[in-house]
């Protein structure tokens, strides 16, 4: 874009007539100061400021024949890539009713004819400079943006980096694969997607909301980490000692994550959904779960929906411990915890929506090799 500066590229205007003595009288009157493009029409005045690089100024008659001044000013201001050329009305048409018609259309100025040399030259170089100081703060505008744009990629990055190491950490010490992770950060996700309108929850599960679900679901067992290898990598069941120490990676998983918050400095939303989620998701409708013995609506919705989708996956899945269940069966367990282990509402909306975490349990199967590196992981840890 050329600006009125010395030394640089003169502007250019674009003077539209569809008379030849008006268009030579304005290209003499211009020629010296500014490159001078004509057109003896309409169309030809369009196809003109389409192209690059676009006049800087448009001086446009309005009376003329097939396409008059107004239609082409209005035209121009529709578009997209010509509605910031600024338009400057030169016409015989001095009537107060014409002036303010070709203003609402949005043209910046109004010159009548006879042209006063001086007057035209005076008011082509003010809207040149206000032209040149709106494209200034536009393209500085952009840049703005640009740069927060960047700038929030760049911090989500950074989230989901925190996230991956710190959930990585956790699956390098458990029995599950890593494609545990991902599976119920799925299931959580679309469960989430299947209750957004449902009344219990429509208020809650916003889009923000829904993508802080999934980008905080892979922390749910990071307090696993705190848990002693002996009862960690146990293969078979855990004595009630045992058990009661293995329920405290809810609590050392919120501390954990919570730590982290402190450290630095501020509450962040994300890191808030992941304590819910490690810390509840262990809780049963009824009471009976663990670490609060929390019931009924006093379970974060973020825990209640990492429940079924925590067990689910715990059900179709090899263990180097167990075997897998059939899906079906799976599902039919879960229905069976309707009210007691799970919400109600998500219980009903789980089975609705059953072959989409079908669909993601196939998506992320684990292989043979999966339970193979797995298995050499807690060989190596236990020293076997």
């Amino acid at each position: 874009m050329s600006y009125p500066i010395e030394g640089v590229v003169k502007p250019t205007i674009l003077v539209v007539d569809d008379t030849p003595d008006n268009l030579s009288l304005m290209r003499e009157l211009l020629r010296k100061d500014y490159q001078v493009q004509l057109a003896n029409g309409g169309e030809r005045a369009l196809k003109l400021a389409a192209l690059q690089p676009q006049p800087d100024l448009i001086l446009l008659d309005i009376m003329m024949p097939v396409m008059d001044g107004y239609e082409v000013c209005r035209r121009l201001k529709a578009d997209a890539a010509t509605r910031d050329i600024p338009v400057v009305f030169l016409t015989a048409k001095a009537d107060v009713e014409d002036e303010k018609r070709g203003l609402e259309l949005g043209a910046v100025d109004y010159i009548t004819k006879p042209i006063s040399p001086p007057v035209v030259l005076a008011r082509v170089k003010i809207h040149l400079a206000l032209k040149a100081h709106a494209d200034f703060l536009r393209d500085k505008s952009d840049f703005l943006e640009a740069e927060v744009s960047k700038r929030t990629r760049e911090v989500l990055a950074i989230q989901d980096v925190t996230i991956l190491a710190m959930a990585t950490l956790a699956e390098t010490r458990d029995l599950d694969t890593g494609n545990h992770i991902r599976r119920t950060q799925h299931y959580v996700k679309a469960l989430a997607e299947k209750l957004r309108t449902h009344p219990r929850f429509a208020g809650v599960l916003t889009d923000n909301y829904i993508q802080m679900l999934f980008k905080s679901a892979p922390l749910h067992d990071i307090g696993k980490v705190g848990i002693p290898d002996r009862i960690l990598l146990k293969p078979g069941r855990l004595t009630p000692e045992e058990f009661e120490i293995m329920k405290t990676h809810t609590t050392l998983g919120r501390d954990a994550i919570e730590h982290a918050e402190i450290q630095l400095g501020m509450p962040v939303e994300f890191l808030s959904t992941a304590k819910e989620i490690a810390l509840s998701h262990q809780e049963k409708w009824d009471g009976s779960g663990y670490p609060q013995g929390l019931a009924g609506e006093a379970i974060p919705l973020s825990a209640r929906l990492m429940a079924v989708a925590d067990v689910y996956d715990a059900l179709i899945s090899r263990r180097v411990y167990k075997n897998s269940v059939p899906h079906e069966q799976a599902v039919a367990i879960i229905q069976e915890g309707r009210g007691v282990h799970f919400d109600p509402d998500i219980t009903d909306a789980f089975v609705e929506m059953q072959e989409s975490f079908r669909a993601i349990a196939a998506r992320f199967a684990d292989s043979d090799d999966d339970m193979s590196r797995k298995q050499a992981q807690i060989n190596s840890l236990v020293g076997a």
